[in-house]
């Protein structure tokens, strides 16, 4: 979660060298497979391409990125992207080479390597942390439906992402990227900047061509948030979309699932394997729900031409360098044959604070449901168990707090009058009063707003110090938000946010891609240490 006030093509010569270096020097990579192994920002239509025609393998690919994690993550610039990688990753690579041999294919995943923030269960060797060193030794019972469908697509769950421990929601003067597991996540793009949270982990990975993919998770800017800071691109869809069974939870009306990936088709691809309905996730079963399983289909280079859109221009004066950005942003979706209409409010006052109200109510239920389906051998009972840890651990409290989790376990349940009543009022103030209000009145396909402003110093002392985020219309409503680079300030990653009405994922993917391929933002980053 992000707190809202209340709450280049460039490459490092380098890193590619060493990595093409060792790759030609191990001899567990096959002979055949070293002179076609793939460099940082391959996609994933590359990797296929050379799975059908025999010149790459899975298993080849998979040692490459785990050498890369070893040099790049563990060492070297060391930017804590992950806090586990899987061991069994090669023999998962190696059953899959198998299958392609054998020409079975299980989906548009097949031998792509993906990582998982660390707040979605698997059922294997890697433990669900959520960050917490009360849940290190907590492995899940079953698999996450996202981590099934990963499978069912033939993905390879190459490990797990580092992240704001709690998703971002257990205390004040919060460092985006901290947890107690894993300690600070840093920017790729500048090693003392941060990656912005909570999904942090999982964009830097991807930013850093750590993996091909990534997974996260938003209640209020978890995806979109690093995925700008980290020069990516990021889908937060609309709630219901991706189920949320088996993974650690905030809030029940605003926790969703995303893809994470370096281009806008591959998030599509991604996303596409994702939206199956979960007989325990109620949301994917809910009337309206409007799902596709191959949303590259509406991935069109003419996908701005008689667009309407409203530049939500809540944030414009904060940073003239972001509003420089968007400016030119706005200048090129007209030249695409867009509309583009000034809007200056979207949500009904007092929204931001009756979602926060409704967080704290349904993070206490989620969180003590979660515990109970680790049965009898989890390592956390409840949410008060959980506070009773933090404060005799010697890390967990050492540089913020835990309110947010101290004010949810003073909270009723979810048949309170105070829950039901904030949560009507938050959904109207978003929805009928809010993103729905402001498309009818313009009659616009889509909005827009700069994601955020440039990565801050981290400082695990004061925390964060963003100046805006633009992500709370969507997060609140539940609705989809897409963010794709937008360009640089100095040396860092800005991105655009592309929201919209419940289901819109087809017209937001339209424009975010033609926006993409018109302007190829997308740099990789060059871990500078004193920028």
């Amino acid at each position: 979660m992000l707190k809202q006030n209340h709450l280049t093509r460039t490459v490092l010569f380098a890193p590619i060298l060493l990595w093409i270096f060792l790759s030609a020097c191990r001899p567990d990579v096959p002979a055949e497979d070293r002179r076609y192994l793939p460099f940082p920002e391959t996609e994933i239509s590359g990797i296929r391409a050379r799975y059908a025609d025999g010149s790459l393998s899975a298993e080849a690919l998979v040692r490459e990125y785990l050498q890369r994690i070893k040099t790049v993550d563990e060492t070297g610039p060391a930017i804590r992207a992950l806090i586990t990688v899987n061991p069994d990753a090669i023999r998962i690579a190696k059953v899959l080479d198998r299958e392609m041999k054998e020409g079975r294919i299980r989906g548009p995943l097949h031998g792509i390597p993906v990582v998982l923030k660390d707040n979605i269960d698997t059922q294997d060797r890697m433990p669900a942390t959520a960050g917490s060193r009360a849940l290190k030794d907590s492995y899940p019972l079953q698999d996450s439906f996202v981590a099934s469908q990963l499978r069912e697509a033939g993905a390879v769950i190459l490990g797990k992402a580092n992240l704001s421990e709690w998703a971002n929601f257990r205390g004040e003067l919060s460092s985006s990227g901290w947890s107690g597991v894993g300690g600070q996540t840093k920017n790729p793009y500048a090693l003392r900047r941060n990656p912005c949270g909570s999904s942090s982990g999982s964009a830097a990975a991807v930013s850093a061509n750590l993996t091909m993919l990534a997974i996260g998770t938003e209640t209020n800017g978890s995806i979109v948030c690093p995925a700008h800071a980290n020069g990516i691109v990021g889908i937060k869809p609309t709630v219901g979309l991706i189920s949320r069974s088996g993974i650690i939870p905030i809030s029940r009306t605003q926790d969703t699932a995303g893809p994470m990936a370096r281009t806008v088709r591959d998030a599509a691809i991604c996303l596409g394997v994702l939206t199956a309905v979960d007989p325990q996730d109620e949301k994917t079963q809910q009337a309206g729900r409007r799902a596709h399983t191959d949303y590259t289909q509406f991935l069109k280079r003419e996908g701005l031409q008689g667009k309407r859109i409203g530049y939500y221009t809540a944030f414009r004066g904060i940073n003239f360098k972001v509003d420089a950005l968007m400016d030119s942003a706005v200048a090129f979706m007209k030249t695409q044959g867009a509309t583009v209409i000034e809007v200056d409010d979207i949500l009904a006052e007092g929204t931001e604070d009756r979602s926060f109200e409704v967080m704290l109510f349904e993070y206490k239920e989620g969180l003590n449901d979660y515990f109970s389906s680790l049965g009898p051998k989890a390592p956390v009972k409840d949410l008060a168990d959980l506070i009773a840890f933090n404060r005799v651990d010697p890390v967990e409290l050492e540089f913020y707090n835990q309110k947010y989790l101290e004010m949810a376990q003073e909270k009723d349940g979810l048949d309170s009058e105070t829950y039901r009543e904030a949560l009507r009022s938050m959904l109207e103030g978003s929805r009928e009063q809010g993103i729905d209000r402001v498309m009818n009145e313009h009659e616009l396909d889509a909005l827009i707003a700069p994601t955020g402003t440039p990565a801050w110093f981290t400082d695990p002392v004061n925390g964060d110090s963003f100046q805006f985020g633009s992500s709370s219309s969507a997060a609140i409503s539940g609705y989809p938000n897409i963010t794709v680079p937008m360009g640089f300030i100095g040396e860092l990653p800005v991105g655009i946010s592309i929201f919209g009405r419940a289901w819109s994922e087809p017209v937001l993917l339209e424009i975010a891609f033609a926006y993409e391929q018109g302007t190829q933002h997308r740099r990789a980053p060059r871990f500078l240490e004193d920028y």
